[in-house]
Parts: structure tokens; sequence; C-alpha cells
């Protein structure tokens, strides 16, 4: 009798580039790769906390290496390309809240700048190489609930959020032939450096789990896994959609 076989989770021999590595969400997918195997380009603009972050993962005995990179400049991210990459994983991101009726000009175009324009031309710039080098290969984007549900003092990041997804799908489309997947991982709040102000204010803490059906909020941890599924051949038929990480905020 034929058993069908498990696909592999393991990396071995890719090359992954991921931004917004230098801490959080971005050091979680980074570390899942490389200790699935892959050898990691971790980029970020922050040096000397990314050049930490590498030099931990080093010293486990991974593949890494430290790249600053500012992912809104975008002639920074095209020279980025020069090789093809197996895996780029885009972690890089900006929030900054407040009321629809208060929102700056300013807050609105650096939100958008980062969160559609920085994805938009990463994912260009990735496909292309792999085009260019007849590669396959896989494009993650870390999203979030919000593109896909509203959120008071979150239309700005709601609306670039759902803008990438609309993104992803229209790229799938587009490069599936050619063996290039592109999808989104769309977590709920996960506990970093960057969420503790929300944690630590009990209004906005009430708000989360009531909204998440899970009796927790989430982990880097969590991610972790939908990242390395979606790198690997295990996802080989994924492609255009997206894994809400969300502990069941979107269920109603």
């Amino acid at each position: 009798m034929h058993l069908p076989k498990t696909p592999s989770l393991r990396l071995d021999n890719k090359r992954a580039l991921v931004t917004g590595a230098s801490s959080g969400i971005g050091l979680g997918c980074a570390v899942a790769l490389a200790e699935a195997g892959a050898h990691v380009v971790c980029a970020a603009r922050r040096a000397d906390v990314l050049n930490a972050s590498v030099d931990a993962m080093r010293a486990q005995g991974w593949s890494a290496e430290a790249m600053t990179l500012d992912q809104s400049d975008i002639s920074a991210v095209e020279a980025a390309f020069a090789e093809p990459y197996d895996i780029v994983l885009n972690s890089a991101g900006l929030a900054r809240h407040s009321a629809a009726v208060d929102t700056s000009s300013a807050d609105y175009d650096a939100v958008m700048d980062l969160n559609v324009k920085g994805a938009y031309f990463l994912s260009s710039f990735a496909a292309k190489a792999m085009l260019a080098a007849g590669k396959p290969g896989s494009i993650i984007h870390i999203s979030s609930q919000m593109g896909h549900v509203g959120g008071p003092e979150r239309a700005v990041y709601c609306a670039s959020k759902h803008a990438v997804e609309g993104m992803v799908k229209s790229m799938a489309i587009e490069w599936g032939k050619q063996g290039i997947r592109i999808n989104t991982i769309c977590p709920t709040f996960i506990r970093t450096p960057l969420t503790a102000p929300t944690f630590d204010d009990p209004e906005r803490l009430a708000w989360v789990m009531s909204k998440i059906k899970l009796p927790r909020v989430g982990e880097v941890s969590d991610i972790m896994g939908a990242a390395l599924f979606l790198a690997s051949d295990a996802s080989a038929m994924v492609t255009g959609t997206s894994m809400l990480i969300d502990g069941g905020w979107t269920a109603d």
C-alpha cells in the first residue's frame, strides 16, 4: 500500500529575507525560518538592535546576517534584490491611531507609505528577481486581523491592511503560473514591546479580551508556526489568501 508523504517543513538551502526583523513578530519569524535551516537575512532600520538580534541567532548555531534597511526607501528596497530570495517575509509596519476626524495628513502618509507602498514594492522587486532567475518562491506579509474588520481609532491602519489583502490577491493571480506564492498572516493583538501600551491600559485590554474568543492574548510564538508553514513546501498549494491568527476575533 502506498502511503502519502507529509511535506517537509525544513528550509535547508533556502535563502530568506525578513524585514522588520530586529524585534517582535519579525524577529520571531526570522528565528522560525533560521531554525528550520534557512539562511536568513534580517533587515530593519535600527542597526544596533538588529545586530544584537542576529548575534543571538548565530549563537544558537543558525545562519543569519543583518541588513540595515528602511523599507520606505524604495530605491534601497530595490537594491536589496540584486540576488533572488526563496522566501521573503515582510514584518515592517507602522500604526498611528487616532479618531478618523483627527487624523493628520502626515500620519496618513507615514502609515500608507510603509504599510502599503513599502509592501507593494517589496513584493514587486522580490517577484521580479524570482522571475528573472526562473525560481519559484514564497512571499509572506504580516498583515492584521484589521485587514478584515474595522476598529475604533484605527481607520488609517485598517485602510492600509485592507489594501494589502487586496494587493496580495491580485499578485497571486499574476505570479501563480510561475510558482511564486504570496500570502498574508493576520494576527490579533500580539504581546510585544510595541503593544505594551494597549495591554497596560485596563480599558483597552478589556476591549481586546472581549473580542478574542480564546482565554488569552496572542504571543509571538503563535505567529512563528504560520510563518514556517507558508515558507515551506507544506503550503505548496496555498496562495492569494490570509491566515487569520486572531483567537476567533473575526468569527462573528
